[in-house]
């Protein structure tokens, strides 16, 4: 799979996508990414990339000609173009799953008050948020995004069948989960789990994981 993303701020993606499991996943060929700085399309002597909103208000637009430039040189026909900013729909691991079946990602992270509408209308195939809350660019939106969608490339963890059995993998948050010792300071293990008997603890860890979501996240139900 290929991503690129198109920022302003390229150095801050130095170290989060350089370890775990995005790191394994590009050193085994199933990820290729790539940082473009937004600057590098803006021709003027101070690199502008942004200017005041007709209208008036306070802030600042991402100007459209660089955006439009960079998206023509570094998209292919067959990549989708992802705007991230606030007004994007919910990312959730529906999502995650949706964009792990292309080949081609192009994230675009917005900053200032965010994009001339002219790249939503005409440029951007979709736009995604990371939740309700206002972050100072989209920088953090885009590593998220790049995370979940690389450990749901085949391969990419080891074993394929950890990322079905996470949260959310099935519209609810996980069952508890123990490991050894069984007895740590008086607080033990279900017994059931120690029984071996399988069909039980596949009946437990269901009835678990409903009841946590019923508790925790019911708008999941």
């Amino acid at each position: 799979m290929k991503i690129a993303v198109l920022t302003l701020f390229p150095a801050m993606f130095a170290g989060p996508l350089d370890e775990s499991i995005v790191k394994r996943a590009r050193e085994a060929g199933l990820l290729e990414l790539t940082l473009h700085n937004l600057r590098d399309y803006a021709h003027d002597r101070h690199r502008t990339v942004d200017d005041r909103p007709f209208g008036g208000g306070p802030g600042m637009l991402l100007k459209p000609e660089p955006l439009f430039e960079a998206v023509e040189k570094l998209a292919r026909e067959t990549t989708r173009v992802i705007l991230l900013s606030p007004a994007g729909r919910t990312f959730n691991q529906a999502i995650a799953r949706e964009l792990a079946e292309l080949d081609d990602l192009l994230l675009i992270s917005g900053h200032y008050e965010g994009f001339d509408e002219r790249v939503r209308e005409h440029l951007a195939d979709d736009e995604l948020s990371i939740g309700d809350y206002v972050l100072t660019n989209g920088a953090l939106p885009a590593m998220v995004i790049i995370d979940a969608v690389t450990r749901l490339l085949p391969g990419a963890l080891g074993d394929d069948t950890s990322s079905h059995e996470e949260s959310f993998s099935h519209g609810l948050l996980e069952y508890p989960q123990y490991t050894r010792p069984a007895d740590f300071q008086g607080m033990k293990v279900p017994e059931v789990l120690l029984s071996g008997n399988h069909a039980e603890i596949a009946k437990w860890r269901s009835e678990q994981a409903n009841a946590r979501t019923k508790e925790r996240r019911p708008d999941l139900l």
